[in-house]
């Protein structure tokens, strides 16, 4: 190559391979620490003892019904807007705090699990029962020896053994099922559903079921929510190898067993379920193929069921993980390490290197049906913080940022499907609120509906017109990558520019149009009310939705190009720092988790050092100005990434820092919202990946920037597999004595090579790798 000219040093890196999962020396004793699995749909927790395993079940489509659905619509507003916007641009700051319809706030309906799958050895079997707390048993002899429980990203498998006997799980993303494998000499085995989980309300009908048919036994659970309709029955299918197998009600008992291999679905639903078609579903799933038996190719046997389901799960599974990985050149011996251990060593490259790949693969494992929640698929407990809803003003949006670069289709796919889903209650939000056509997205969902009905006087989220442009950011973002737009996004990019066609009819004595009423999550002016006019968030989002949006229909190109021009600039304020409200006298409030007024600056590309450095520099400053508030994770990862787009590597390290140092993380790997492993939350586990890869790698459709912020205390590695906006696969070594970048582009495009040495075109040529050098400054 050629770009820049100079040698490259390209010392050998350790020849170790990073440890592509995690393990521990003990069972789980909190769901909090169980091991997770997941393929988008159903998930679940694994706490990791043969002897007495809880694997409890979850779905993306548990949610409670909580009130009458007639009040989850969104306020008739429209008609009382013009007069709000009279009042807000005739400096009124507190008129938006009655522009609501009197309802009290209202959380979406909450995510919640489904039940346990509970596999007890009996008292009494085999080595005598244990007591579970010391781990010693009844007689004081010693209980079976406990080997460890781990977790392999690359399979989704999570395993654990003890004196002989292992038990394995994992959730097929080809055939949808949970599936749990035991095996070891003479298994007996009590196994039963149970729904009584953490925080289960007291109303809730449960009814159990136990058969033994053709298929093998059957179990069922049927759980119907206090006050409504609506219910959820799970079926599990248990087939043994060897022994008897007899009820035991509520479950049955296994006795004898050379294996047993259990399969588990969960649906929600109206009316009732036909439990004996979902077993006979589930054993065709054992069945499937030819299986060689003494007579020839028939029924296949839990072992053969077993190895095939998880060959048909791997081809997708470890196909998308193994798309990206990180190496940091860690030691050997911390890869080594348990994960808890790891995590109390937060600065090692070993324990970064575990959290890059969890993040990925948790990611991976909590999108399909829809993209991760705010508990990513996964709950142990009915009464989950926030409702576990989708929360789109920073939460999803943050947790799907690596999506496009690292690789994963799959989440942006499941993005794509919410919002498809979701379409017609956008519409009603924009009608309903503001009088216009087009979309509006609302703050949080529960999956099911898209309404905004989660506001009140402190949080109007009502009055915020920006998430549909974020919500779309990730899958614009993919379309480049492939180099190919997708029809659906188009249209729906259509749909917001006709939005703000309708809502953008206000100007100011400069002839600027006024975003207002506006709103900037979750933060207010330290001189005014809740809403007001003309937030930085608002006004990018308008400015890139128009744009983008002229950019895929040039026959609406002029005029939608011509309303984004009109926009007002953003303002820098007196300290020198990029406004959170561009109207003059709106004072900003820094100590505030949110980051929203640098949207432009992340996810967008509108302020960058190389193009608008004087509006960067009044960035940086505002990001400099902001306070940590109350130590949110997803706080401290939003400063990472708007730090890694302004060059400074120091301050991404700093807050990637207070994360890593904070005690964040379970021993799940699973993350936590505050310090101290305070509320179960994917926010860091799942930005995190998007934190190292925006330090290491930047692109957009023109431009790629090579180590814009590269982290010091890990002065070499290898970020393989990245996917870039212009069109190619990138592989990237640095060491201190420099870096190479190979690129293997798809596509015939000129773009800008930015590196620490300065900037140039770089021309690349579709199927032709380009190989690209630079020493260290």
């Amino acid at each position: 190559m050629n770009a820049p000219r100079n040698a490259f040093m390209n010392a050998p890196m350790k020849d170790t391979a990073p440890v592509h999962g995690t393990w521990e020396p003990r069972p789980a004793a909190r769901w909090e620490d169980a091991f997770l699995s997941g393929n988008g749909h159903h998930g679940a927790l694994v706490f990791g003892d043969p002897d007495d395993e809880r694997v409890i079940v979850t779905h993306h489509t548990l949610v409670r019904p909580v009130g009458a659905d007639e009040d989850r619509l969104p306020p008739r507003l429209a008609g009382e807007l013009p007069a709000l916007q009279d009042r807000l641009l005739a400096g009124d700051t507190s008129a938006a705090e009655t522009f609501t319809d009197g309802r009290p706030l209202q959380w979406v309906r909450p995510f919640h699990p489904a039940f346990q799958v509970r596999l007890r050895r009996p008292d009494g079997a085999q080595d005598g029962p244990a007591d579970r707390t010391t781990g010693r048993a009844e007689d004081d002899t010693e209980a079976p020896p406990f080997r460890r429980r781990a977790v392999d990203f690359r399979t989704g498998v999570a395993e654990a053994t003890r004196a002989g006997r292992t038990g394995r799980v994992f959730v097929s993303r080809a055939d949808d099922v949970i599936v749990q494998y035991v095996t070891g000499p003479d298994l007996t085995l009590d196994i039963r559903l149970d729904h009584r989980l953490d925080g289960a309300p007291t109303g809730l009908g449960v009814g159990h079921g136990a058969v033994l048919t053709a298929e093998g036994a059957l179990l069922s659970l049927r759980a119907r929510y206090p006050g409504s309709d609506l219910a959820y029955t799970g079926v599990t299918l248990v087939a043994a190898t060897g022994g008897a197998t007899t009820l035991a009600p509520p479950g049955v008992r296994v006795e004898g067993a050379r294996s047993v291999l259990l399969l588990t679905r969960v649906r929600r639903h109206t009316g009732e379920t036909d439990v004996i078609a979902e077993g006979r579903a589930l054993r065709d799933l054992v069945d499937h193929g030819e299986r060689e038996n003494e007579a020839g190719a028939g029924p296949g046997s839990p072992a053969q069921g077993y190895d095939a389901l998880l060959a048909r799960h791997l081809s997708l599974h470890r196909t998308a993980y193994e798309r990206v990985t990180l190496d940091l050149a860690a030691d050997p011996a911390e890869r080594a390490l348990p994960g808890s251990e790891l995590l109390a060593r937060p600065r090692s490259a070993a324990g970064l290197e575990r959290l890059f790949a969890a993040g990925r693969y948790h990611l991976l494992s909590s999108g399909g049906l829809f993209p991760p929640r705010l508990t990513g698929l996964w709950t142990g407990d009915w009464d989950t913080a926030w409702s576990g809803a989708f929360t789109n003003d920073a939460n999803l949006n943050l947790q799907t940022a690596s999506a496009a670069a690292a690789a994963l289709p799959e989440v942006t796919e499941a993005l794509a499907s919410l919002v498809q889903r979701q379409l017609p209650d956008w519409r009603d939000n924009a009608r309903e609120v503001f009088g216009a056509r087009g979309v509006v997205a609302p703050a949080h969902s529960d999956g099911e509906s898209g309404h905004a009905y989660h506001f009140n006087r402190e949080y109007p989220l009502h009055l915020w017109t920006a998430g549909a442009d974020w919500l779309l950011g990730p899958l614009v973002d993919h379309d480049d990558t492939r180099g190919e737009h997708d029809s659906r996004t188009t249209a729906v990019l259509a749909e917001v520019a006709l939005f703000y066609e309708d809502f953008l009819t206000r100007t100011d004595g400069e002839g600027h149009l006024v975003v207002v009423p506006s709103y900037s999550p979750e933060n207010r002016p330290a001189n005014a009310g809740w809403g007001t006019v003309n937030a930085a968030m608002d006004l990018s989002a308008a400015r890139h939705a128009l744009r983008t949006a002229a950019d895929r229909h040039p026959e609406h190109a002029d005029r939608w190009r011509a309303l984004a021009d009109r926009l007002p600039p953003h303002r820098i304020n007196a300290d020198g720092a990029l406004a959170e409200w561009a109207r003059p006298d709106l004072t900003d409030a820094y100590d505030h988790r949110h980051l929203s007024h640098l949207y432009a600056v992340w996810p967008l590309h509108e302020i960058t050092p190389y193009d608008t450095p004087d509006l960067a520099a009044a960035a940086h400053r505002a990001l400099e100005l902001r306070g940590p508030e109350n130590d949110s994770a997803h706080g401290h990862l939003h400063h990472a990434l708007i730090a890694a787009r302004l060059r400074d590597a120091e301050r991404v390290a700093s807050a990637l820092g207070r994360v890593l140092d904070g005690d964040f993380f379970h021993a799940s790997l699973m993350s936590a919202h505050y310090p101290h492993r305070d509320v179960y939350n994917a926010d860091a586990a799942h930005t995190l990946p998007a934190v190292l890869i925006e330090a290491l790698v930047q692109s957009a459709p023109d431009r790629l920037v090579l180590l814009p912020a590269p982290p010091a205390q890990y002065p070499r590695g290898a970020l393989h597999g990245v996917r870039t906006r212009f069109g190619a696969v990138l592989d990237l070594t640095w060491t201190q004595d420099g870096a190479t970048a190979v690129l293997r582009p798809t596509r015939t495009v000129r773009i800008e090579l930015r590196t620490s040495d300065g900037v140039e075109p770089l021309d690349l040529v579709a199927h032709e790798d380009r190989v690209l050098t630079l020493k260290a400054r």
